[in-house]
């Protein structure tokens, strides 16, 4: 018979600690976990009638608001190590919140709605693994996965700052014995109780006592100077019918205690708010609400209103690392704190991205671990694993010969069995990149008396592949994805069950063109359209036969449909894009149409004499993501 789980308590969160120390000794070494920003959002959405003109900041703020695609881990170990343009954000953050999945029979699915249908998508695979990977030995995987977690989030909290964990029954008693471990039983400041109401039919055909609340474990770094600001909720009625009585001045009063000490109204603030919170409604009673996005664990902007307004200040920095739809962030830039948050679904942050330009928010920095092949390549392989050696194992997975050692750069060229075919494997530390594909087109043309065909893997690319593939115009070159997951694959089915079972899909393309240009004294106005979009290879996206026919009838007959997001850059310097004119689908102030985007940007933007680069991005209902860049020349005089 195995330990039960409190025999293994002990052992996880020493394990979990062991892990963290290690992440935190690597910070300040050259294997320091870094964030790519892919895009500074600048909010101006499209709308109706309307010329977007935004204004690009200078430099980017010393602690920028940040969405974060990745691993909630890596994205931590990036905000402590800091990079060259900002700083660590140890001991900076005063208030952290989250919501972990705590239901280990979440569905995978998720609903696409498109013109004419309606898919429903898995999650992605590497999506998948990380969420089993977070229940595969039930509860102990759960706190194994949170563990590490918690010790990274008290090391970025202020020392005055506050700790709020969202739980229910599934998990709640034993994440709070690795609480009292990881912040300290003396710390522990409240367990609140959010009750809400579950007056629905279905409900009470449950044979139990009916669950009608979450559990809101919250802690402080040191109870010792904790930031917090009691909370108030209005009077009912019946209380403030006792204040009758005037002074002559407007005030009311009342002195009906017998003791002659007037109580004026206006100097009470309210009932203080206690550890029951019984008057916010969960979207299960109110799911018709304005905010209600769908997204299946959304929390209501007034709880995290009450969170953030009792355990921070205006100007404050207020973090969530398991953010799903973007409440706190949300909420936070609607109380002037600054934000980060970050999650690990391509439709959170999908979502999230979308919400904040829908609500005007300031510049955010929206970013994704770097080199995250790597990090997931010292996770499944150790932490000393070479290039080389991953180089020869997708060789292996593809089903590639190794060319000679003599004839081999690094380790990373093959050949088809055939003998016809070069296949050239990219690290997972680089981008590839134009000068990627033509290195491939010499080896090809080189190598071994030279080769009918080159194909070139890889698992990062400069976001304008495909026109850069276009222009090559090389029918003897073929460029395939490294599926994103193949890592974790590999580390539970290992290379022999992998070999011939995986998918290297063809890459996603979008094309644009500038339509109109009039040239003012100081302005230009410029008109931007979408001509066509050619999404990744639906045999790489989790979908049944029945959903995948119905998409290639969709990409065939409306391909601009599947643009979920695009945003404009008008001034591109070919290392941050920066937009400043976004549309999306549910963006209904400019047509009306919740399912499409619209396909023509126009913006009003300050003229340039000299060359105008404009940088088009694109992400489809999927997550994948794609761009083009517009050379202009110089406006003339």
């Amino acid at each position: 018979m195995g330990k039960s789980l409190l025999e293994q308590l002990p052992e996880i969160v020493k394990a979990g600690k062991r892990q963290a120390q290690q992440i935190l000794e690597q910070l300040e070494g050259n294997n320091r976990v870094g964030l790519q920003t892919r895009e500074l959002v600048i909010p101006s959405r499209d709308t109706a009638g309307l010329y977007s003109s935004g204004h690009t900041p200078d430099v980017v703020p010393e602690h920028p608001n940040r969405l974060i695609y990745g691993d909630n881990l890596l994205a931590m170990a990036a905000l402590l190590a800091g990079d060259e343009n900002t700083p660590s954000l140890r001991d900076k953050i005063a208030l952290i919140y989250i919501d972990p999945p705590y239901d280990s029979k979440a569905d995978y699915r998720s609903k696409i709605s498109l013109p004419r249908a309606e898919l429903s998508q898995l999650s992605t695979t590497l999506e998948q693994f990380a969420y089993s990977d977070t229940w595969r030995n039930g509860t102990a995987s759960y706190l194994q996965m949170l563990v590490p977690r918690l010790v990274l989030m008290r090391e970025l909290l202020a020392e005055r700052g506050s700790f709020y964990v969202h739980l229910d029954w599934h998990v709640g008693p034993y994440v709070k014995i690795v609480l009292d471990e990881v912040f300290g039983r003396e710390n522990f400041v409240r367990e609140i109780v959010w009750a809400f109401d579950t007056k629905s039919g279905y409900k009470s055909a449950v044979s139990n006592w009916v669950r009608s609340h979450d559990t809101i474990f919250y802690y402080a770094k040191s109870t010792r100077g904790r930031r917090f600001t009691k909370q108030y909720t209005p009077y009912d009625e019946r209380y403030l019918q006792r204040f009758k009585k005037d002074d002559g001045d407007g005030r009311l009063y009342r002195d009906d205690r017998g003791s002659g000490v007037k109580q004026y109204l206006d100097e009470l603030k309210g009932v203080p708010v206690g550890d029951v919170w019984g008057d916010i409604p969960s979207f299960q009673q109110n799911a018709t609400a304005a905010e209600y996005l769908g997204y299946s664990t959304q929390k209501p902007a007034s709880l995290l209103r009450r969170i953030i307004l009792a355990s921070s200040e205006p100007g404050d920095i207020v973090a969530d690392f398991f953010g799903g739809s973007g409440t706190t962030a949300a909420t936070a830039e609607e109380l002037a704190r600054r934000w980060v948050t970050s999650d690990f679904g391509k439709p959170a942050t999908m979502i999230t991205r979308k919400r904040l330009v829908d609500a005007d928010a300031k510049p955010f920095l929206y970013q994704a671990i770097g080199d995250y092949q790597v990090e997931q390549a010292r996770s499944a392989l150790g932490r000393k694993f070479r290039v080389g050696d991953l180089s020869q194992t997708v060789l292996d997975i593809y089903g590639a010969l190794p060319l000679p050692p003599a004839e081999n750069v690094n380790g990373s060229l093959g050949r088809s069995a055939d003998g016809r075919q070069l296949i050239v494997v990219e690290s997972p530390s680089r981008l590839t990149t134009l000068s990627s594909l033509r290195r491939a087109q010499g080896y090809r043309d080189g190598k071994l008396g030279g080769f009918d065909k080159v194909v070139v893997l890889g698992w990062n690319f400069v976001a304008d592949i495909g026109k850069t593939i276009e222009l090559l115009d090389d029918p003897a070159l073929d460029v395939r994805v490294i599926p994103p997951d193949l890592l974790d694959q590999l580390k539970k089915k290992g290379k022999e069950g992998l070999t011939g079972n995986i998918r290297f899909s063809t890459l996603q393309y979008l094309s644009a063109h500038l339509e109109t240009r009039v040239i003012a004294e100081a302005t230009e106005d410029l008109q931007i359209r979408l001509d066509n979009y050619v999404l990744l290879d639906p045999q790489a996206i989790n979908l049944n036969e029945a959903n995948r026919e119905t998409l290639l009838e969709i990409m065939n007959a409306e391909p601009l449909a599947l643009i979920e997001y695009w945003a404009v850059d008008p001034d591109y310097d070919g290392e941050l894009f920066r937009s400043v004119w976004q549309d999306y689908r549910g963006n209904t102030a400019n047509d009306a149409d919740p399912l499409r985007v619209v396909t023509d940007a126009s913006l009003t933007v300050e003229r340039l004499d000299r060359e105008r680069r404009i940088c088009v991005r694109a992400v489809d209902v999927f997550g994948f993501e794609s761009e083009v860049v517009l050379s202009i020349p110089a406006a003339e005089r």
